[in-house]
């Protein structure tokens, strides 16, 4: 099976490449450094020339409000077209457990939107909503910092490991198109400002948490539930003691 990664380059994208690779199928890595750019359309007839399945794992370059919206809608389109005009048989999409939920953040907005146009494109879909990956814990921790203190939101939280999202993500790209949508998440779910605590424990970071009910996340603000899975998901296989043991090994 040809399986085309939009954004086959990046932390999601190599991984998935890889998996499917060894498992014996012709995965492309298909990115603006292999001269595939789904923004500009520029690569992409070539790279779906004879794909089964495109997976769409782009990220953003901008996180300012309509400079994000603008990319996911138009590389959505032009992706659809593209696979419209190949035959491709299924469209994989990699989203936000809880997008649906976050109006004030512009980058939950425009994954709304991606999916949107995702649902008219008129090409079999399955779109994999996935909660925030592990590795990004750091970053959250780094933008929630204000005097020295990092301050989180009391809302729940449940990251999930990327080697899980891409093992997700291959299973849903060999399967049947769903036509909707299916969530994923890691096996542990607590407290934000606790998986916070845990990660700057485990890398030394004396930084000291405090929780802010106000606090937040990316511009938008985080509820109970905001950021979990309120149904059924697919849970990953990797705790976050784990995940940090394995970190810290390198």
């Amino acid at each position: 099976m040809k399986i085309v990664v939009i954004g086959g380059s990046g932390l999601i994208g190599s991984r998935l490449v890889t998996l499917l690779n060894n498992a014996g199928h012709e995965a492309l890595a298909a990115s603006p450094r292999t001269g595939v750019n789904a923004v500009t359309g520029e690569g992409l007839s070539n790279a779906l020339v004879g794909a089964d399945v495109v997976v769409d794992v782009t990220n953003a370059p901008s996180w300012e409000p309509q400079a994000v919206l603008d990319f996911f809608r138009t590389s959505a389109r032009n992706l659809g077209k593209a696979e419209v005009a190949a035959g491709v048989r299924h469209h994989v999409a990699l989203s936000i457990v809880g997008c649906d939920r976050t109006p004030e953040n512009a980058y939950f907005v425009a994954k709304v939107a991606q999916e949107e146009v995702i649902e008219a494109a008129g090409v079999p879909y399955t779109i994999v909503r996935a909660t925030q990956f592990m590795e990004f814990i750091g970053g959250i921790a780094d933008y929630g910092t204000v005097d020295g203190a990092v301050r989180i939101s009391d809302g729940l939280f449940q990251p999930i490991a990327a080697d899980d999202v891409a093992a997700s993500l291959a299973q849903v790209a060999l399967a049947a198109p769903l036509n909707g949508t299916v969530d994923i998440a890691g096996p542990d779910r607590a407290p934000f400002a606790e998986i916070v605590s845990r990660y700057l424990k485990s890398v030394g970071d004396a930084r000291p948490v405090v929780t802010d009910r106000d606090a937040p996340y990316y511009g938008g603000r985080v509820e109970e539930q905001s950021l979990v899975p309120l149904g059924d998901a697919r849970i990953g296989r990797i705790g976050l003691d784990q995940w940090l043991a394995e970190a810290k090994k390198g």
